[in-house]
This record gives C-alpha cells, sequence and structure tokens, in this order.
C-alpha cells in the first residue's frame, strides 16, 4: 500500500483528472530549466517551439494563458561562459540571470510571434506578493494584459530580489517564493486560475515499484501516479532531491501542487520534452501527475492564507485561540502574550498558540511597535474599554483565517 489517496478505476479517474482541466478557463503553465535549454547551456527551439504552438491554440480556443518560465541564469551562464562552479556566487547569479532575461524573451517573442501570439514580461519580486496594495495592482495590470489578449511570460526579477537565487533553504523560514515551482502556483492563487500546469523532464510522480524475484535495484520499474488527492508522508518520500540544471525537483513541485490544491485548484505535473504533452492534456488523455482537492478560498482571504509573505507572529493565550478557532472572533490586543518580528499595518502576520504552532494567519490592523503598546495598556474604566474597543483589535475576524498544521 502506498498509503496515497489515489483512484483505482480507470474511467472516475479520468473524470476526476481531466474533467477540471478540459473546462479551465484560466490556465498557468509553468516550464523548467531542463525544458528551456534540453539540458545544455542555451534555448532548445526544438523542445518549446511545440509547446509555443500549443498555448497559442489554447489561446484560440479563448482560454487565458499565463506562463512561468525558468532558464534565464542558465541562459546567461551559456553567453558569458562561465561553468556551474561559477555560479554559487550570489552576484555572478544575478549577473547570469540579467544577461539571460533578454535572451529568454528574445527567444519567446520569435516563437509567439510567429503564431501571431504578443507578449508581455512581468518580473516579481517579494514584496509584490507581501504587500496588499502591490498584490491588487499586479493583479489589476496581468489582468488588463489578459483582457487585452496578451500571454504574460512571468519570472522572479533575480537581478534586485535574491530568495531564488539562495540555493540553501532555511528550515521553517518564512519566504514567499524561492523557486518557479512555488512562484507559478502563487500567481496562480492571484489570479483565481482554474488550473496550473508544471512541465518537466520527467512524465509524473513517480512511484517505484519494489523489486520481486530477487531482481537487481537497477530492474526496478517506476510507474506515473496519475492522480493524488492529498500530499501526505507517502507521497513526499517520493520526491527527494533537486535535479541538474534546475533548482526544484520534485519536491518543490509537490509544494506548489499543495499549494494549488489548498487554493482549490487543479495542479498536472507532465513530461514538457514531449512535443504534444500540452494538447493530449487537454485533449483529456490520461498522462503526467493530477492534484486535485476541495474547498477554494477566494480574494483576500486566498491573499492571506497562501500568496503572501509573513512579516510577524502574534503568540496568543488559550483563551483567544479558542475563540479564533470557533470562527466567531477577532483578535483583540488582550488576548496576545507576545509579539514576535516586527510588521507593517495591513502586513500578514502569523497567529500561534502559546507552543509556537500557526494556527491562523491575518491582516493587521497595526504595526508592530502599536501592537505591543495596546498589548501593555491598562484601560481604567468600563467606559474607556468599551471607548477604545475598537482601537484594541489587532486583527478583524474578516481578515483571519484558519490555516492547517
Amino acid at each position: 500500500m502506498l498509503g496515497l489517496h489515489v483512484y483505482v478505476m480507470k474511467q472516475h479517474r479520468e473524470n476526476e483528472q481531466h474533467g477540471p482541466l478540459a473546462a479551465a478557463r484560466r490556465v498557468v503553465i509553468k516550464i523548467g530549466t531542463n525544458v528551456v535549454t534540453g539540458g545544455t547551456s542555451e534555448f532548445s527551439t526544438a523542445q518549446v517551439e511545440p509547446l509555443a504552438r500549443s498555448m497559442a491554440r489554447l489561446k484560440r480556443e479563448g482560454r487565458q494563458v499565463v506562463l512561468i518560465s525558468s532558464g534565464a541564469v542558465g541562459l546567461g551562464a551559456g553567453r558569458l561562459k562561465l561553468d556551474r562552479a561559477r555560479l554559487r556566487d550570489l552576484a555572478t547569479r544575478q549577473a547570469c540571470a540579467a544577461v539571460g532575461q533578454s535572451l529568454l524573451m528574445r527567444a519567446y517573442e520569435q516563437l509567439f510571434g510567429a503564431q501571431d501570439v504578443a507578449i508581455a514580461q512581468v518580473l516579481l519580486t517579494e514584496d509584490d506578493f507581501m504587500d496588499w496594495r502591490r498584490h491588487l495592482n499586479l493583479r489589476r495590470t496581468i489582468e488588463k494584459l489578459l483582457k487585452l489578449g496578451v500571454l504574460p511570460i512571468i519570472n522572479e526579477n533575480d537581478t534586485v530580489s535574491t530568495v531564488e537565487l539562495e540555493y540553501a533553504k532555511s528550515e521553517g523560514a518564512n519566504r514567499t517564493f524561492g523557486d518557479n515551482d512555488r512562484l507559478a502556483a502563487l500567481v496562480m492563487s492571484k489570479l483565481d486560475a482554474d488550473a496550473l500546469i508544471i512541465l518537466t523532464n520527467v512524465d509524473g510522480l513517480l512511484h517505484r515499484t519494489p523489486n520481486r524475484d530477487g531482481k537487481s535495484a537497477s530492474d526496478e520499474v517506476f510507474e506515473v501516479v496519475p492522480l493524488v488527492t492529498e500530499i501526505n508522508a507517502s507521497v513526499r518520500s517520493m520526491a527527494q532531491g533537486y535535479t541538474a540544471g534546475g533548482r526544484g525537483g520534485m519536491t518543490t513541485k509537490l509544494e506548489a501542487a499543495a499549494l494549488a490544491m489548498q487554493t482549490g485548484g487543479l495542479a498536472v505535473i507532465a513530461n514538457g520534452t514531449k512535443s504534444d504533452t500540452l494538447d493530449r492534456l487537454f485533449a483529456g488523455e490520461e498522462i503526467g501527475t493530477a492534484f486535485v482537492s476541495g474547498a477554494r478560498l477566494k480574494g483576500k482571504r486566498r491573499w492571506i492564507a497562501y500568496a503572501a509573505g509573513v512579516r510577524g507572529r502574534l503568540v496568543v493565550n488559550a483563551g483567544a485561540r479558542a475563540a479564533i478557532m470557533q470562527g466567531k472572533a477577532s483578535l483583540l490586543a488582550s488576548g496576545v502574550v507576545r509579539v514576535e518580528d516586527k510588521f507593517e499595518s495591513l502586513d500578514v502576520v502569523s497567529i500561534v498558540d502559546s507552543n509556537g504552532r500557526e494556527f491562523a494567519r491575518g491582516m493587521a490592523n497595526c504595526n508592530s511597535t502599536e501592537a505591543e503598546k495596546l498589548i501593555r495598556s491598562q484601560v481604567a474604566s468600563a467606559a474607556s474599554k468599551r471607548n477604545e474597543a475598537k482601537a484594541r483589535v489587532l486583527v478583524t475576524r474578516n481578515n483571519i483565517v484558519l490555516v492547517d498544521n
């Protein structure tokens, strides 16, 4: 037993996997480095051109397509004739990204221009996801591009943002995104897209078939898991390590799929090195691994829960936790034990219990300094308390979202 929530009956599996995809009107497609470059230091027209034709076809069918593309650092390193050892230096990777972005967009302009599809480059940083106002501005811009029939091509602005370029990841650190897989899932969430398709150089999430009859490890067979409805420890154990040339590997693709599932969308991991992958997916064929979930958060609540950086933490007492978990209460200063880290008004903060376990997130009504003052303040009379009740609400109820542990 795999411990996976995987459907066995083929017809049921096809309905679950491809019904939502066939109906998807807004799709985010992420192309990995190994697809973009074909494992070399140059743009692989042979691999990307069929995908561009498929995306143009999707647009002609009336769908809106957003492309997240990796490959800038690799292309820049190739143009500058730098080996991988040189890329350990952050400034060098940023320089490669700056050179590679122009090469990447030039190649896409040629491919999509041949399909009569206008493109636009959108470079993002952490703050575009952390700040609510910038979130709204970015969304309005991309919405307008899509209405104009433009295909946005999105990447992290590596020349000024170092999050994605930092190979080492701190365990448990609050980070907005550190790879294009997660970036793609956040863009999907931000735009209320129906589906996220991650194109890589493998056929999907692979399950290792146990050895039988004394066969050696080299005789092991790997099978594609067609459908996942819960990402648990068994699923995560299938994704280990990083891929050569890229920074993600299957682990970050699972993280992206989990985020897509948590926001109620469909995610598919499939092989982008095969020229007909997108056509076959939207034709309803059973290829790749589909990740399907249930409830769908929208608007501000979705941004708070999944598509925002967390600036600080509010440690609350048992009473405040119970009131929030019951779904009826705002977070008052009287329920906060202490403030950890700095944050500004309208920043998303983590709400944790006395043991440090996060159970909710919310948009702060004030900055951390003001919050600390409110927690320390003692109001003398009942009348004063009533007058200052509104001021003592650190996070209002409609700006709080419960999170799964």
